[in-house]
C-alpha cells in the first residue's frame, strides 16, 4: 500500500520524538509567574486606546508606560487613565523614535505595538532586542517577506514570545464553528473562505477631523489627514495585494491546523482593475481636487488561493475600496455539511432538512465555546464585539503564567506573509509562489492546542 502525506507526517512524528525539546511548542523557555504584569503601549490612537483601557479594567495590570507621537491621542489617553483611578505612566513622545525611551523603562514584562503598519516589524525587532520576553502587535507583522523571517529568528534568538493580536480569532460564531469542527460536525474540512470585505473609503480619506468630533469623509489623505488615512492610504497607493488577510485567514487556520501538523504549501493571488477610491475621491472633492489625479495601484478586489499539505484550500479576498456591507466572508465546508457567516447558514447532512440551510443561529448557540461561556461577562464593553478582551486577556495570561502565548509567532509570520507573497503574484502575473515554512519543518511535529477549554 503507497504511503500517503499524512502517514509520512505520522510515522515521522513518531520516529522523531526526541526532537520534541526544540519543537516550537517548547522552544521558549518557561519564565517565572508573576501576579501583576508591567505594560508599556506604543500607540495611543484609536486601537491602542481600546488596548489601554481594557488593561486599565484588570487588577492585575500596571500600565508603567505609553509613547505616541500625536498629542491629541496622548491627551486623550491621559483622560482614560485619569478616569480610571491608576496611577500616570510614563510619557513618551517627541520624535518617532521616542519609543527606545519607552524600551529602555525597568522591568517591563511585555509590550503592545499598536502603531502604524511599517513600524510593526522594527519596533519588534527592538523590544526583542532590549531583553522584553512578551511583544503583541497589531495586524500586521511586517512589509516585506524578510520582516517575517528577521521577527521570527529575533524571536527565536532570544526565546522571547511575540503575538500578533488577531482578535477575530476569538469571535464568537467563530470559536462556535471551530468547536464543531473538532466535534465533526461538518467531516473532514476540504475547503475554507474568509477575507477583509470592509468598505474603508471614509477610514482612507477624511478632512482632517478632530478625533473628539469624528470623522469627516472627504477627499484628503497623508499629512493634511487625521488618523489611519494619515498612514494607511499610502499602502493602498504603491502596493497591489492582500493588504490585510490575518482576520480571514487567522479563524480557518487554527480550524485546519495550520502550523500544527499541516502548512501552507502554495499561493497565487489575482487583482481586478482600480476603480473606488479615484471614483470616491471625485464623490468627495469633485473632479478639480488634487487628489484626483493620482492613481492607486491597489485594485479593488484581490483574490488569493492557498493549497494546504493536507490538501485543503482556502480563498481570501481582499475588498476595501468599493461600497458594501461589512463581511468577512467566512465559509467552512467538509465532506458532511458546511457554515456560511454571510448567509448566517449551517447544513449539516442526516440533521439538516435536504437541501434547506439552517439559520446558524441554533447551532451556534449548542456549540457556543467553553471559553465564551466562561467570559462573557467580561467581554462586555470590549471593543469589536468583545473579542479584544481575548487577545489581550491571552497576552496578559500568558506573562502571568510565564508560558507560551495563544498564538505565537510562527502563526503572526504564515498569516501576515501572505500580503508580500500576493504582492509577488500579481507582479509575476498572477504566478502560483511557494510559500516559506517559518516553522523549519517542526509543523509537523506540534499539536493543536489553541482554545481548548476555557483557559489559555
Amino acid at each position: 500500500m503507497p504511503t500517503t502525506r499524512r502517514d509520512f507526517v505520522k510515522n515521522v512524528s513518531v520516529a522523531s520524538a526526541g526532537l520534541l525539546m526544540t519543537t516550537p511548542s517548547n522552544l521558549f523557555a518557561a519564565l517565572p509567574a508573576k501576579s501583576k504584569v508591567r505594560l508599556g503601549i506604543i500607540g495611543t490612537g484609536f486601537r491602542g486606546e481600546g488596548h489601554l483601557a481594557l488593561a486599565l479594567r484588570r487588577a492585575d495590570v500596571e500600565i508603567a508606560a505609553i509613547c505616541d507621537v500625536d498629542d491629541r491621542m496622548l491627551a486623550r489617553a491621559k483622560n482614560i487613565i485619569d478616569k480610571s483611578g491608576k496611577p500616570m505612566p510614563k510619557v513618551f513622545t517627541g520624535s518617532n523614535y521616542a519609543y527606545r525611551d519607552l524600551l529602555a523603562t525597568k522591568d517591563l514584562d511585555g509590550v503592545i505595538i499598536a502603531t502604524p503598519w511599517e513600524w510593526h516589524a522594527p519596533m519588534i525587532l527592538e523590544a526583542l532586542s532590549a531583553g522584553i520576553k512578551y511583544v503583541a502587535t497589531e495586524v500586521i507583522l511586517g512589509i516585506t517577506l524578510q520582516d517575517h523571517w528577521d521577527v521570527v529568528k529575533a524571536a527565536e534568538a532570544n526565546k522571547a514570545h511575540v503575538m500578533m493580536l488577531e482578535n477575530v480569532c476569538y469571535r464568537r460564531d467563530v470559536l462556535a464553528v471551530l468547536n464543531m469542527v473538532r466535534q465533526g460536525m461538518f467531516g473532514e474540512i476540504l475547503h475554507l473562505q474568509g477575507g477583509y470585505q470592509h468598505d474603508l473609503r471614509g477610514v482612507k480619506f477624511n478632512g482632517g477631523a478632530s478625533p473628539d468630533n469624528g470623522t469627516v469623509p472627504g477627499a484628503e489623505f497623508g499629512d493634511k489627514a487625521f488618523s489611519e488615512a494619515h498612514w494607511r492610504t499610502n499602502h493602498s497607493l504603491h502596493r497591489n495585494g492582500d493588504l490585510y488577510p490575518t482576520h480571514g485567514v487567522g479563524p480557518v487556520a487554527m480550524m485546519v491546523d495550520i502550523n500544527r501538523g499541516n502548512r501552507f504549501m502554495s499561493l497565487s493571488s489575482f487583482s481586478t482593475k482600480t476603480r473606488g477610491l479615484h471614483n470616491y475621491i471625485v464623490k468627495e472633492g469633485g473632479e478639480s481636487h488634487p487628489n484626483a489625479k493620482v492613481r492607486f495601484k491597489l485594485g479593488d478586489i484581490v483574490t488569493t488561493q492557498i493549497h494546504c499539505t493536507n490538501g485543503e484550500t482556502i480563498l481570501l479576498q481582499h475588498d476595501t475600496n468599493n461600497p458594501r456591507p461589512y463581511s468577512l466572508g467566512f465559509r467552512v465546508q467538509g465532506t458532511n455539511g458546511l457554515w456560511m457567516d454571510v448567509a448566517n447558514s449551517i447544513y449539516v447532512e442526516g440533521v439538516s432538512k435536504d437541501d434547506e440551510w439552517d439559520s446558524a443561529d441554533q447551532w451556534l448557540k449548542k456549540y457556543d465555546h467553553p471559553l465564551w461561556q466562561r467570559w462573557s461577562k467580561e467581554t462586555e464593553g470590549a471593543g469589536h464585539g468583545g473579542m479584544d478582551f481575548f487577545v489581550l486577556h491571552g497576552f496578559v495570561e500568558a506573562i502571568k503564567r510565564g508560558t507560551n502565548t495563544p498564538m505565537n509567532v510562527y502563526d503572526a509570520a504564515t498569516w501576515s506573509a501572505i500580503t508580500p507573497l500576493s504582492e509577488a503574484s500579481i507582479e509575476a502575473g498572477f504566478q502560483t509562489v511557494e510559500f516559506p515554512d517559518f516553522t523549519s519543518g517542526q509543523w509537523m511535529y506540534r499539536k493543536n492546542d489553541f482554545a481548548l477549554g476555557d483557559e489559555f
